[in-house]
């Protein structure tokens, strides 16, 4: 794979402060499964009483991992739960070595942590199609139980990382009824983002108190609007996942229906979200695609999905051209519904078209200047109705390109 030489420049300064979450406790160690001189496998253990829930890619070549652990998903259980990532390798297209791999890894958890084999999930990220070593997995175990603390989970952050030239946290608390509730979620992801239910690897955790299926509500619900409205190149992975995990040990009971438990879950999520798209290979910009007056919700996604995964719109983004010539393509081939004569652009507050052409106030240096931001606003009015959605992205730079030429070797 290729080195990583730049951190983004759409990165945080820095790993954000994390709160520990109660009963769940973290660890990562170098295995070996493809890096060198790095942290590469990590591992979290939750209190008995805890619950999972999850989403995953609807590839339909998902790797072994994934279908284990939708196998696994919707089963209650008063035990504990494991959760165990290696980077590296996705374990994916591999056949039975793939399903071989993902047991005598879930196995071996499970006996080092005293924890049922249906309590244990796994994800594995990297090169597809190589088998999974996961005999340097298995023998890093010990290790990784032996090093389990609350306060480990940047090293998780860090060790999931494949193409990312940054870790990814994000946090909320919140004050439920006079008590503290505390959510901290950390992700993984670059390139081969187009999320069809999740995204790349994610990981969040609560010691909130509730149900799996009322959490599983709430992230299915919430994933529609953050993972599943990010794309960086229009390519599903085989290995999304995202797992989010209640503990219980703040006594804090919430449900679907607690708005402030719900808000504090989609701020976290949307932030690691976006923090996907700015570490998308190669980009230099993070973009926002508003869609608004379409004719159902439906017809705006599509839309805004036709414009964020445009290499020519992405391209021009990129050299800071103000294009809107390609807007109106990606317009014109989403296949939704759409009027020449209605529709709007506007990149930013400066407006660019209108009724069927550019408008009579717009000025090419104003959009010029507009470009060069960081962060980029394409809002398109399509004039047919209410409905609106948003998507991020980021710019379609040289970048991706030298990242994924050399992405095996």
């Amino acid at each position: 794979m290729a080195k990583i030489e730049h951190v983004s420049p759409l990165a945080p300064e820095r790993f954000p402060d994390l709160p520990a979450i109660k009963g769940a406790s973290f660890a990562a160690v170098e295995a070996g499964v493809k890096y060198s001189g790095r942290k590469d496998v990590m591992l979290a253990v939750l209190r008995p009483g805890s619950v999972v829930a999850g989403v995953f890619t609807k590839s339909a070549t998902r790797s072994a991992a994934v279908l284990d652990c939708q196998a696994k998903i919707g089963s209650e259980d008063s035990a504990g739960a494991a959760i165990l990532v290696n980077a590296g390798n996705a374990n994916a297209f591999t056949g039975s070595n793939g399903e071989s791999s993902v047991m005598a890894v879930t196995q071996a958890v499970a006996a080092c942590t005293g924890l049922p084999e249906t309590r244990v999930f796994t994800s594995s990220t990297g090169v597809i199609g190589e088998p999974l070593p996961h005999d340097r997995i298995t023998a890093k175990l010990d290790d990784l139980r032996d090093s389990l603390s609350e306060d480990r989970i940047e090293d998780a952050a860090e060790a999931i990382r494949t193409t990312d030239t940054f870790a990814k946290g994000a946090s909320k608390s919140v004050s439920i009824g006079g008590q503290t509730v505390n959510i901290s979620g950390i992700a993984k992801g670059s390139g081969m983002i187009a999320p069809d239910m999740a995204t790349m690897l994610v990981y969040i955790f609560t010691d909130a108190k509730i149900s799996r299926t009322e959490l599983q509500s709430l992230v299915s619900d919430l994933n529609e609007i953050t993972f599943n409205a990010i794309t960086v190149d229009s390519d599903t992975s085989t290995s999304d996942t995202l797992l989010v995990a209640a503990t219980g040990a703040s006594e804090v009971e919430v449900s679907s229906a607690s708005e402030d438990f719900k808000t504090a879950l989609h701020e976290v999520m949307r932030d690691l979200a976006h923090q996907v798209v700015r570490d998308g290979e190669g980009a230099t910009k993070f973009v926002e695609v508003k869609v608004t007056g379409a004719a159902s919700k439906a017809d705006a996604r599509i839309h805004a999905a036709a414009i964020a995964n445009s290499p020519l719109v992405k391209t021009a983004i990129a050299g800071e051209d103000p294009n809107w010539g390609r807007v109106v393509m990606a317009i014109g081939k989403s296949g939704a519904a759409a009027d020449r004569d209605l529709l709007s652009i506007r990149f930013g507050d400066v407006l660019v078209a209108e009724n069927g052409w550019v408008a009579p106030s717009y000025k090419e240096e104003d959009g010029a200047k507009y470009m060069e931001q960081q962060e980029v606003v394409v809002h398109v009015d399509l004039g047919l109705g209410d409905a609106e959605d948003t998507m991020w992205t980021c710019d379609l730079t040289h970048g991706y390109i030298t990242i994924n030429a050399d992405y095996r070797s």
